[in-house]
């Protein structure tokens, strides 16, 4: 039975199947051969699984994120990332970085920060010298800070399926996502040396002053949504209302760049994305229920821990699995099917399981920008108009880079922990 759950679900990937639907179809696949359980099982699990109220949070960081798309908080957001670092070497590439920073602490979504800043500093960077390729990968690798900087989605997935605290979850993002932030920088500059470009004149104080005051409403943003999490106020689903009402408020009534009559269409994709990704946690905890019916992961539990007797290399070993698995399977499935198989490990090892979520979302973002279903870097190939084969090459040193950051907050966990109090 451990075999039609794994084979079934393998063939209907390779199919092009989506996700939900394959995950589903290989439990039910694996009910009915078996037996294992009634087939009531099947829709009292998928409403158990999102049956749940800090998933609430999830349309609403969505809705919040396409909301902010919209109503001129990105462009402001890149006015002011352009004054602190766009007379640098590099300087628009670390625009880019800084900025999707900037919006990852808002929306929670890789995919929206790709959308929302490469809409703008793709075009920019091209206009500015920089290669359709290089600016495309660049703006992919940082929208993968959406994933990473709380507050994110799966990092809000992680802390349900860990039952760990999503708060703790949310702290511990923030000294790797500086981390990636940093590393990514350097990159930039490093870039820059060997390929002259353009920059922008160096910002004065004034000028500074005058971007970040017309962009005040929208740093205040993370400042509110975590802010009122960490000082007990809200809950994070109460705070991921707070960041739609406030996009609303903003967009529509302060910058005026969010009109009322795009508003429709704007729930309509909100409703959409949500449910795609509503639909992989429903499916996600049924195939987790068989998984632990069969006792899959006591049994590999059990192998690993007899063939493996130190937690760095079974660090190493689950890096090298979950960027294969990233490769092809979206983070919110990989997340809910593989927590319970490896944290349990993980705790035997000594590892802690904040941590190791860390590695794990790390690890995922990862997916979201290589091929062949990284959704950033399909976004960034549409915004550039560069075929996915070449942005495939030149994303490949961004991998690397990645890879060496995904090292040094793998191996030192001093860097999820430390803002917990762990």
């Amino acid at each position: 039975m451990t075999a039609i759950l794994f084979g079934v679900l393998l063939i209907l990937l390779l199919a092009g199947v989506p996700v939900a639907f394959a995950l589903g179809l290989a439990a039910i696949a694996t009910i009915w051969q078996g037996e294992l359980m009634p087939m009531l099982i099947v829709p009292q699990e998928m409403i158990r699984s999102i049956n749940s109220f800090p998933l609430l949070a999830i349309p609403f960081f969505i809705l919040a994120g396409n909301l902010m798309q919209s109503g001129g908080i990105s462009q402001r957001l890149v006015a002011f990332s352009r004054t602190l670092v766009g007379s640098m070497n590099g300087g628009l590439a670390m625009v880019a970085i800084v900025t999707s920073a900037f919006f990852a602490a808002i929306s929670g979504s890789g995919a929206a920060t790709t959308a929302a800043v490469g809409a703008i500093l793709i075009p920019a960077m091209v206009a500015q010298g920089y290669s359709a390729s290089y600016a495309a990968a660049n703006q992919a690798a940082a929208g993968a800070l959406g994933v990473i900087i709380p507050p994110s989605i799966p990092l809000i997935l992680y802390a349900i399926s860990a039952n760990q605290s999503v708060g703790d979850m949310f702290a511990a993002g923030f000294l790797p996502g500086f981390v990636v932030v940093g590393g990514l920088m350097i990159f930039a500059w490093l870039h820059a040396l060997r390929h002259p470009s353009v920059r922008d004149a160096p910002a004065g104080l004034a000028e500074i002053g005058r971007a970040g005051r017309n962009a005040i409403l929208a740093l205040l943003m993370p400042v509110l949504i975590l802010g009122g999490i960490y000082g007990g106020v809200v809950t994070p689903t109460e705070a991921a209302v707070i960041a739609v009402v406030y996009s609303l408020i903003v967009g529509v009534l302060i910058y005026r760049e969010l009109p009322v009559r795009a508003l429709p269409i704007i729930l309509r994709d909100s409703a959409i994305t949500s449910a795609v990704v509503l639909s992989i946690i429903a499916t996600a905890g049924l195939y987790g229920r068989i998984i632990l019916s069969l006792q899959v992961p006591a049994a590999i539990s059990d192998f690993v821990i007899g063939a493996i007797d130190s937690p760095w290399l079974f660090i190493i070993l689950v890096n090298v699995l979950l960027l294969f698995v990233g490769m092809f399977l979206e983070a919110a499935a990989a997340i809910l099917i593989f927590t319970p198989i490896l944290l349990p490990i993980a705790i035997n090892f000594g590892i802690h399981p904040v941590h190791f979520g860390i590695i794990m979302v790390v690890n995922l973002a990862m997916g979201m920008f290589t091929p062949p279903v990284g959704l950033n870097l399909f976004i960034a190939s549409t915004l550039s108009r560069t075929s996915i084969a070449r942005l495939s090459v030149a994303v490949l040193p961004f991998v690397a880079l990645m890879l060496v950051l995904l090292m040094i907050i793998s191996f030192v966990p001093w860097l999820s922990l430390a803002l917990t109090g762990r």
